[in-house]
C-alpha cells in the first residue's frame, strides 16, 4: 500500500514539474516576444527614413497590414518633405557638427537693424518649416531668424535621433555660427523636442543666450516616453522603462539620465516656459517642475488653456504673440 502511494505521489510530482516547466516556457516566451516586439518599437521611433525611400503616410490612408506592422513593430517615420519656403528674403545656411552631419538652416535677416537674433527649432519628426508661422512673427517684431532642421530631420543630414541627447551639438552649432556673425543679442526659440534640446545645450555648452523660450518641453526622456504611450492608450508601466532600455542600448546612450528638468539647474539666463492645458503628452507636474528647477532669478510660466501639445502660435495667436512680445521687450 505504502509502494503504490509512492508511486502515486511521484507520478504526481512529474505531472506537477511539467505543468510548471510549461508555464515557465510559456512566460519565458513571451518575455521574449514583448521584449522584441519593444526593441522595433523604440528603434522606429528613433529613426527617421528618407522621404524618397519610406513616403509619408496618414494613419487613415494606410492598409490594414500597413496598421498591424506598425502596431507590432513600429510605424516607419520618414523626413518631412519642405514644400514651403519663407515669405521673406533668406539665405540657406549649411552647418555641420561634430559628427560630421550637414545642418540645414533658413536665415533670414531683419528689414532694418535688427534688434537680435531668434534661432528656431522644431519638435520631433518635425522640420524647420513647420516654425515658419513663430519665425515670421519674430522678423516682424525685427529680429533676425535663423530656423534649424535638427539632424535626421527636414534637409537636414543622418536619419538617428536620439531625443535631444546628441542633438544639443546642433544648438551649439547654430548659436556658434550666429555668434561669429557678431550677434550679441541672441534668443533661443524651442518647440517640444526642439525645446529639450535647448535646455539641455545651453548648460553643456556653456552658452550665454540673451533670452529662452521653451514651449512644451518634456521633464525627462522617461516622461517623453510615458506621454507617447498615453497618446496610444498603453500602459505606462512597465512599458514605458522597457523601451527606454532598448532605445538606450540601440542608440548608445543612458536615456535615464537625459532630463530638462535637471539640466535648467544650470540655466540663468532669462526663460519663458509656456504649456498647453490640454497636452496629452507633456504634463503639468513636468512643466512645473521645469519652472521650480530652474537657475534663472528671471523667469515665466505661461499656460495656454486651451491648447494641446501644438503651436500656440497658431492655436492662440493673440495670447502668444502678446506673452513672447512682453517677454522680449522687458
Amino acid at each position: 500500500m505504502r509502494v503504490s502511494f509512492y508511486v502515486f505521489s511521484m507520478k504526481n510530482r512529474q505531472v506537477f514539474s511539467k505543468k510548471i516547466k510549461l508555464i515557465g516556457s510559456i512566460l519565458l516566451g513571451l518575455f521574449l516576444v514583448v521584449n522584441l516586439l519593444l526593441a522595433f518599437q523604440a528603434y522606429r521611433f528613433t529613426y527617421f527614413y528618407e522621404s524618397k525611400d519610406v513616403p509619408f503616410k496618414k494613419l487613415d490612408d494606410m492598409s490594414v497590414s500597413e496598421k498591424l506592422s506598425g502596431i507590432l513593430f513600429g510605424f516607419k517615420f520618414p523626413k518631412r518633405t519642405i514644400d514651403t519656403l519663407p515669405s521673406y528674403p533668406f539665405e540657406t545656411v549649411s552647418l555641420k557638427n561634430k559628427a560630421g552631419l550637414q545642418l540645414e538652416g533658413w536665415y533670414v535677416k531683419a528689414d532694418s537693424v535688427a534688434k537680435g537674433t531668434v534661432i528656431l527649432f522644431h519638435g520631433h519628426g518635425s522640420c524647420k518649416q513647420k516654425v515658419l508661422a513663430e519665425a515670421n512673427f519674430f522678423h516682424r517684431l525685427g529680429y533676425n531668424t535663423l530656423a534649424m532642421d535638427l539632424q535626421a530631420h527636414g534637409h537636414s543630414e543622418g536619419n538617428v535621433c536620439t531625443i535631444g541627447y546628441q542633438e544639443s551639438e546642433d544648438v551649439n552649432v547654430a548659436y556658434q555660427y550666429i555668434a561669429k556673425l557678431g550677434e550679441k543679442n541672441i534668443v533661443l526659440w524651442g518647440m517640444s523636442l526642439g525645446a529639450a534640446v535647448i535646455l539641455k545645450a545651453v548648460p553643456e555648452y556653456h552658452l550665454q543666450p540673451s533670452k529662452i523660450i521653451a514651449e512644451c518641453s518634456f521633464a525627462s526622456l522617461s516622461d517623453a516616453v510615458k506621454g507617447k504611450l498615453r497618446m496610444m492608450h498603453v500602459p505606462e508601466t512597465p512599458v514605458s522603462q522597457l523601451l527606454l532600455l532598448w532605445g538606450s542600448a540601440e542608440r548608445g546612450f543612458w536615456g535615464y539620465s537625459h532630463q530638462p528638468a535637471e539640466y535648467v539647474k544650470g540655466i540663468t539666463s532669462p526663460t519663458l516656459i509656456q504649456w498647453g492645458a490640454k497636452d496629452p503628452r507633456v504634463s503639468r507636474e513636468e512643466t512645473l517642475q521645469l519652472y521650480e528647477n530652474l537657475a534663472s532669478p528671471s523667469k515665466k510660466l505661461v499656460v495656454f488653456e486651451n491648447s494641446q501639445h501644438q503651436s500656440f502660435c497658431k492655436s492662440e495667436p493673440a495670447k502668444w504673440e502678446e506673452s513672447v512680445t512682453t517677454f522680449l521687450e522687458k
